[in-house]
């Protein structure tokens, strides 16, 4: 079969597997406490996939072009046999990259078995250092200290890690010399994310977003840095290295003020077998219903390759036209 191409011609190259929709935090613009409280419903455990059909979808996908996956939930590390989803994802022809998204709590106890497993790398969501602000984002009060050891677990085990910091107006800006400091000092890639408006509940506004360009003025008052070109087709950050370390990189996901839609080749699978083509779809593709009911691989192949072939979304860019659009929640597509 031909690999197919959406219709901005982007190929279909990583896909984003969402395990669980559970967290263990409530990070204010992922799952706010006050929306995602003690009753709120997750999904009933028979609408997630089973661990067989992940990785059967996951196959489906690498045959058209896949050849990276990314774990993410919630938070996956609450995902129950992770280690065994991993060697059997490590196992599919075609996967080049194994990584996974988390908030690192659950890390120091489970690096060893996820790099046994066959994990590439992780990406840890630390957006404060300062406990009190920390405590503020992450919504449930825990300290930056577990996802600290967390890091150093990975680092100790050989992963390849890198940090991800959501920086918001007023909230955590003096963050962002102290979270780069931490990173240089570990010889960790430090990628600062904009505040999205993912989802439908986390009160976004344009006024909090932190333009990538004020963090990077801010770094430039203490560091030299200079960009690293571009040659990954598909990378969704700016890269900058630090002259005075080199291969020690800081880069930017500036999503609001800096929109990458034309060069995304990234499908999200969600926990419950939706394939959604945006991380602000206004709707998922139900595999789930066709795989339980017998399709073969070569049909399930058929349905995916037309999803992406008219594939048209780029909402970055036309965010200010994007009205009431109701969006899936981060903590149920994944990041």
């Amino acid at each position: 079969m031909q690999l197919p191409s959406d219709t901005l011609s982007r190929p279909l190259r990583d896909l984003r597997i969402s395990v669980t929709d559970r967290c263990n935090f409530r990070c204010r613009y992922c799952m706010p406490a006050e929306i995602f409280g003690a009753d709120y419903q997750y999904l009933p455990k028979p609408e997630i996939l089973t661990l067989e059909e992940i990785a059967t979808l996951a196959k489906v996908f690498c045959s058209l072009g896949v050849e990276k996956l990314r774990l993410t939930g919630g938070e996956p590390l609450l995902r129950r046999g992770l280690s065994d989803l991993i060697t059997m994802l490590g196992d599919i022809s075609g996967v080049k990259d194994i990584a996974m998204t988390t908030n690192g709590t659950a890390l120091a106890r489970n690096a060893n078995y996820l790099k046994k497993a066959g994990l590439h790398r992780v990406t840890i969501s630390l957006d404060a250092l300062a406990p009190d602000i920390f405590s503020q984002m992450n919504g449930v009060g825990a300290s930056p200290e577990r996802v600290i050891d967390g890091i150093d677990a990975a680092l100790e085990h050989d992963l390849g890690v890198k940090i991800n910091a959501v920086i918001q107006k007023g909230v955590n800006e003096d963050q962002v010399l102290p979270l780069a400091d931490f990173a240089r000092e570990r010889g960790i890639t430090l990628r600062f994310i904009e505040f999205m408006d993912t989802g439908n509940t986390n009160r976004w506004k344009h006024e909090q977003v932190v333009p990538s360009a004020n963090i990077l003025e801010n770094l430039r008052e203490k560091y030299t840095l200079s960009q690293v070109k571009n040659g990954i087709s598909g990378e969704t950050a700016s890269r900058y290295v630090y002259e005075d370390l080199l291969g020690v990189e800081v880069g930017f996901i500036s999503s609001v003020s800096q929109p990458f839609c034309r060069s995304c080749n990234r499908a999200r699978l969600s926990a419950d077998g939706q394939i959604f083509t945006c991380l602000f779809a206004e709707k998922g593709h139900d595999l789930k219903a066709q795989l339980r009911s017998g399709a073969s691989v070569e049909e399930l192949t058929a349905r995916v390759a037309s999803i992406w072939s008219v594939r048209d979304d780029r909402y970055s860019e036309v965010r200010a036209d994007g009205g009431d659009r109701k969006k899936p929640e981060m903590s149920y597509i994944g990041g």
